[in-house]
């Protein structure tokens, strides 16, 4: 009963605090100015990393220039710099390799999504097979029980028929059975 009657102390304090929080925020956002996009073209002969902090700058190590990205084609043209001098994202991998890389990785991911599929359906497959063969002995099983409890039952007919026939059936109407001492 003490927790509830706090919980609206708690819901206020937690109210209180996320105020203070996102107005620290808005404090940081209008202190800190915002940086000016700059061409790409002003970090040529300057450092590789300089020309990188801009995302949409590819540094090219032949002629050290820094040059905007050709958004319209995938790949930069070798006319604009060849690919094993052009840097783009981090300046420690060239481009080829980097595509290199990215094409390893996206034929591992995809060969392991394919292998991971097919050895699902292989496993469902499998299941469903094992699952009909027990279904199958087990119906077998039980075809086997009822003809044993069958044979069972004509055998016991016929020692009991041959039972009657010598008198050995206590309970039997026969006139052949044995005489009790009385």
């Amino acid at each position: 009963m003490e927790a509830l009657r706090r919980w609206p102390l708690w819901l206020q304090g937690l109210a209180l605090l996320w105020g203070r929080a996102v107005a620290g925020l808005e404090q940081i956002r209008s202190t800190v100015p915002p940086v000016p996009a700059q061409a790409c073209s002003a970090f040529s002969q300057k450092s590789c990393e300089e020309c990188l902090n801009n995302v949409s700058c590819l540094w090219c190590y032949t002629n050290n220039t820094c040059i905007d990205y050709p958004v319209r084609s995938i790949l930069p043209p070798s006319s604009l710099c060849s690919l094993s001098n052009a840097r783009w994202g981090v300046c420690w991998i060239n481009f080829e390799a980097l595509i290199i890389a990215m094409a390893v990785l996206a034929g591992l991911i995809l060969v392991s999504i394919t292998v991971c599929c097919c050895y699902c359906c292989y496993c469902r497959r499998r299941s469903r097979r094992l699952a009909e063969e027990e279904e199958q002995l087990a119906r077998k099983r039980e075809e086997r029980r009822l003809q044993s409890l069958q044979r069972k039952h004509e055998r016991k007919l016929k020692h009991d028929e041959i039972r009657k026939k010598y008198g050995l059936l206590q309970d039997s109407d026969n006139p052949y059975s044995r005489f009790e001492n009385e």
